[in-house]
């Protein structure tokens, strides 16, 4: 199964899916990626962070521009990917397996999930 078939995207370009009991794994998706251009430095957040749904949890910068992130469901960080942060570049090789963002525990209820796209619909969004 590819990853994008389990993914559920959001309008601003984070995608989420669920690893394991209730433990969702969050990065940017390929598009968002496409458009900064090449990355170059990232943020993230502190392990036992918590972050509303739409709140901005992490900065990324590329050659073109600065953004923020934002948390797709409300949830409390758990795990963090120390090593994008040190290389942001593999962002740019692969968003999905090498380059996630953070692992959350959603705090949040599963009404959340509920605005979020799967990955087709995303990518019809877009065109």
């Amino acid at each position: 199964m590819s990853i994008t078939e389990k993914i559920l995207c959001s309008k601003t370009h984070e995608y989420i899916y669920e690893d394991e009991n209730n433990t969702y794994v969050i990065g940017l998706t390929d598009y968002a990626v496409e458009q900064l251009g090449d990355i170059v430095f990232l943020e993230l957040p502190e392990v036992g962070t918590e972050f509303k749904k739409g709140e901005t949890f992490a900065t990324i910068e590329s050659v073109k521009a600065a953004s923020e992130i934002y948390m797709p469901i409300s949830g409390k960080i758990l795990e963090v990917n120390n090593e994008v942060v040190e290389r942001p570049e593999l962002l740019n090789e692969d968003s999905y397996e090498k380059g996630w963002l953070v692992k959350i525990e959603r705090t949040g209820d599963e009404a959340e999930l509920g605005d979020l796209m799967e990955y087709e619909d995303y990518k019809e969004e877009l065109e």
